[in-house]
């Protein structure tokens, strides 16, 4: 099988087409051809000319010659082996029910079978490990959970909100209805992680030498997930989709015998000699486990204060501060692709772009969600914080993503006796956006112009803010440290220059965005993926700074099953 890369086709082109140019590319007769399978799709606009990029998979009869006549065009190679070898067999009796979860500790319940060197050794196989203990439903907690069902380990996974179904009607309620806030069931909590409320990204710039992304888009279309994310350079899901993906993968779980308890939290781990040994329940309960798997998203405060408290290692990290800014899709889809805006093969037009400023900071665009809204996301009583959705369709009236600013230690006071002080300091601006946005969850919003011109705003103009339950008009130079502000304003006419028209007057900035990522790390050993300092506990994904979106999560939560399972841990 050859590959082709960065084969480009008009927007309008046929599989006629298709085939006619890469016949004309090899230089071979139509019948020496056997097979031609699109294997990526991109959207090239540069130069404001929207065309495709494909990556093809290409049979052909005499492959050695073809190969052979075209050794010195570099994007006509052979087909990588993108095949992911980690995953492990399945158990042959993996497909049981999941046991009451009103059970207070767990017992083991799989069987380890001698390796080949063991065998040859006449060494007897370790102690069984017990049944794994994963804390968050996100993308990382639903894949490291599944592999180690998969493998007859029979995970017990832990969420502190509800699922997906029972979470979408509490935040659509909040949203669109006056129902109250609820700190458990929200954005950031449940079902799904925060990834269910957004645009559904599947694409990241993580290496993946293992091939687990292949793996995992795949596993998704099997759960739900439109067949085109296997073929698009930056496929998304969509929210709407993604709760069917989530309930779907949680469904397999249980039928392989895991165990899925929702509204259920953490309060403490159960530490004893050194080692963490399971946890402690907001109820008082204890589950016991020597492998406890800790995926909570960025969002989980209390967690990361009550884990602080015990001892557990943090570290702080940069992450970014900023606002979601709103334009018209139609005026994005204009720059963006030209004559060809509104084709349906191209759909609503993403951009992103950097901007370094002469403040020392540069500004970036950040969860881009085209055809999207921007909603309330907070997790906590008394804050107003942003963020992106889209549907799968990408329908909506305006483009939105986050207009973000690099903060660092240094600019929260966090240090190694305080690495908490990320918190602390996106608390202070999501408390500040409340009370300017009135205290009801309004949130405070500006026009691009009234921002740029230091003035506050005191209604829309003529495009209409997406932002439920809905905005408070004021100046967001309240709300921003200046450092932000003042860099969010310089970069304005630098991102113009690529994206002509992006200084529109009437766009919206809505504030604040503080999640952009976990404000701190929970170092784990590069080799066990333990923490380093309390064997038995396995931090993974977003939260404890091992990742940045959907895939990536779900990909370090692959990980850590892996390790799990080829080393295995005894009690």
């Amino acid at each position: 099988m050859l590959q082709i890369s960065q084969h480009l086709l008009p927007v309008d082109h046929t599989d006629t087409d298709l085939r006619r140019s890469v016949l004309t590319l090899l230089n071979i007769r139509d019948e020496h051809l056997l097979s031609l399978t699109v294997k990526q799709r991109a959207i090239d606009a540069r130069r404001g000319r929207a065309q495709f990029s494909l990556t093809l998979l290409v049979e052909v009869t005499n492959e050695p010659a073809v190969l052979k006549h075209h050794a010195k065009t570099p994007r006509i190679t052979p087909a990588p082996d993108e095949t992911y070898r980690q995953l492990p067999s399945s158990s042959s009796s993996s497909s049981s029910s999941s046991s009451s979860s009103s059970s207070s500790s767990s017992s083991s319940s799989s069987s380890h079978s001698p390796s080949p060197v063991e065998q040859a050794a006449g060494l007897p196989p370790p102690p069984t490990p017990s049944r794994p203990l994963i804390i968050g439903s996100g993308p990382c907690g639903l894949f490291c959970a599944l592999l180690l069902a998969r493998a007859g380990r029979k995970p017990i996974l832990l969420e502190r909100g509800k699922p997906a179904g029972d979470r979408a009607r509490d935040v659509t309620g909040f949203w669109r209805r006056g129902w109250a806030f609820n700190p458990e069931s929200n954005v950031q909590f449940g079902e799904g992680g925060a990834g269910t409320f957004s645009d559904g990204k599947l694409y990241t710039q993580i290496r993946d030498r293992e091939h687990r992304i292949p793996w995992l888009l795949k596993e998704m279309v099997i759960a739900g997930a439109p067949e085109d994310i296997l073929v698009k350079a930056k496929p998304h899901i969509g929210t709407d989709r993604l709760i069917k993906v989530v309930r779907h993968i949680r469904e397999e779980i249980i039928a392989l015998g895991g165990e899925v308890r929702f509204e259920t939290r953490v309060d403490r781990l159960l530490i004893d000699a050194g080692k963490c040994r399971g946890v402690i329940l907001h109820d008082g309960t204890t589950i016991e486990s020597n492998q406890t798997i800790l995926a909570v998203g960025h969002s989980s405060r209390d967690t990361f204060t009550a884990l602080h408290a015990q001892g557990v290692p943090f570290e702080p990290k940069p992450f970014s501060v900023g606002v979601r800014i709103e334009h018209p899709q139609t005026l994005i889809d204009r720059i963006r692709y030209g004559k060809n805006a509104g084709h349906p093969r191209l759909g609503s037009a993403p951009y992103k772009f950097v901007a370094h400023c002469g403040t020392g900071r540069a500004a970036y665009s950040f969860c881009m969600c085209p055809g999207g809204l921007v909603v309330a996301a907070a997790s906590e009583p008394g804050t107003v914080v942003t963020n992106g959705m889209s549907s799968y369709a990408r329908a909506e009236a305006n483009a939105n993503s986050g207009f973000m600013v690099d903060v660092g230690p240094a600019d929260f006071s966090a240090t190694h006796e305080n690495p908490l002080g990320g918190i602390d300091f996106q608390r202070t601006l999501e408390q500040r956006a409340f009370e300017l946005g009135g205290g009801n969850y309004h949130a405070p919003a500006q026009l691009l112009g009234d921002f740029l011109h230091a003035r506050p705003s005191t209604g829309p103009g003529n495009v209409k803010p997406s932002y439920e339950p809905g905005v408070h008009w004021t100046d967001l130079r309240e709300i921003l440290p200046e450092i932000v502000s003042d860099t969010l304003a310089e970069a304005i006419s630098k991102v113009n220059l690529a994206l002509p028209g992006f200084d529109l007057e009437d766009a919206i900035m809505t504030g604040v965005e503080t999640r952009s990522s976990s404000p701190i790390r929970i170092p784990r050993d590069s080799e066990t993926l333990a923490c380093i300092t309390l064997p038995g506990l396995y931090p993974a994904g977003e939260g404890a700074g091992y990742a940045g979106g959907i895939i990536s999560a779900a990909a370090d939560g692959m990980r850590i099953a892996e390790r799990l399972l080829k080393v295995g841990q005894s009690s």
